[in-house]
């Protein structure tokens, strides 16, 4: 596969041979339904552009489409061309076949995440369900010990009763002297 460098290159030779201005290029691009502004392609073909970084799909596909008709090889192309007209091709099936399968794996993480939210909506749910049951039954339980405790308290009221009672019987104090 070529890189960018090769592929600026051959486009300075195809525009300096067609001798295609700036304004030949937009109106080329424009056809192909694509833009670039007049700076950016200025840049393009400066001296010294092809060791400058260019992004490929945003800036040097949409000319490589507009002054190679990419999309037809013809029998009058050079080798260089014909070959440079192929690779772009490639490059264009490839960028969009990885766009696809970017766009997959986008919608399956999607799915993936929106599964796990589910899963933690579950399990929440199944924890404040239990939380809920734990609730209630520690509720009962200390309504069962304030009952046992009144209980309790009411037994040793009666016990004291019964107590002070005996021991304030005038029987028991005659048997004490007796």
């Amino acid at each position: 596969m070529t890189n960018t460098r090769d592929i600026i290159i051959k486009l300075k030779e195809v525009r300096d041979e067609k001798k295609y201005s700036y304004n030949d290029i937009l109106d080329m691009m424009e056809k192909n339904g694509d833009y670039l502004s007049k700076s950016t392609i200025s840049r393009v073909f400066a001296d010294g552009s092809e060791d400058l970084s260019f992004r490929y799909e945003e800036t040097i596909r949409p000319i490589a489409n507009a002054l190679l008709d990419v999309s037809t090889i013809e029998e009058t192309d050079n080798k260089e061309v014909s070959l440079l007209k192929s690779m772009i091709q490639f490059n264009a099936k490839t960028t969009n076949n990885n766009k696809k399968e970017l766009e997959q794996l986008k919608i399956d993480h999607a799915n993936e995440i929106l599964n796990l939210h589910r899963k933690i909506d579950r399990e929440r749910n199944e924890w404040n369900s239990n939380l809920d049951f734990m609730k209630s039954q520690i509720m009962l339980k200390d309504q069962t010990i304030k009952s046992l405790l009144d209980a309790v308290k009411l037994k040793d009221e009666q016990y004291q009763a019964l107590l002070d009672t005996i021991m304030s019987c005038p029987c028991r104090k005659a048997k004490e002297n007796g």
